[in-house]
């Protein structure tokens, strides 16, 4: 199982679990509510952090790739001329 997949699980039972929980607490509907905003609140600031963190991560990673292209194409482009001198000197 991938780890993606085990967060993802992790992450829905748990809130799954708090919303059981709160429904089943021995609180008024509007205690309840309350409460379940809040959590909310929480949970979409957390999700926020969770999402400019990857957009980051992702910045990141398409900068490296951009420069380890670049440099494959500096070498392949090096490796073809050296060729193509190899080839023409043994003409």
């Amino acid at each position: 199982m991938s780890k993606k997949k085990f967060a993802l699980g992790a992450l829905l039972g748990a809130a799954f679990g708090a919303v059981v929980g709160f429904l089943a607490a021995p609180k008024s509907g509007e205690e309840t509510r309350a409460e379940l905003i809040a959590k909310a609140d929480v949970a979409k600031a957390e999700a926020g952090t969770v999402a400019d963190n990857l957009k980051d991560r992702y910045q990141d990673v398409k900068h490296d790739v951009k420069v380890e292209v670049s440099e494959l194409r500096e070498r392949t482009k090096r490796a073809v001329e050296g060729a193509k001198k190899g080839f023409n000197n043994k003409k």
